[in-house]
């Protein structure tokens, strides 16, 4: 079983947020992330490279997306988590998780 940690509170707040349903779903698919590691795939989750992945719960309220990575000791870092607006997830929120990333390996 792996174990769920948040980059910073901040992330935390951010998905305490969204609306229920799509709250919801994210908690449904956190088990399964849980239980199922780095096997978890489409649709509820996807590899976006340099390891990292996206968590993806929707609601009929909007789409949720978490990037996380994986890290040492069967941990699993929540690095940053929005509501998706647009089709496409914007890179401003791909450049927010890499950033995060990036300073995760180095620390």
């Amino acid at each position: 079983m792996f174990e769920i940690e948040y980059f910073h509170e901040g992330v935390l707040h951010v998905i305490e947020s969204w609306p229920v349903d799509v709250l919801a779903d994210y908690a449904h698919l956190i088990e399964l992330l849980m239980e199922h590691g780095p096997d978890l795939r489409l649709p509820h989750s996807r590899a976006l490279g340099e390891g990292l992945f996206e968590l993806r719960p929707r609601g009929r309220a909007g789409i949720g997306r978490a990037f996380y990575c994986f890290a040492v000791g069967k941990r699993i870092v929540i690095l940053h988590a929005f509501i998706k607006k647009t089709r496409q997830t914007p890179e401003r929120d791909l450049n927010v998780a890499r950033r995060r990333l990036k300073e995760l390996k180095s620390a």
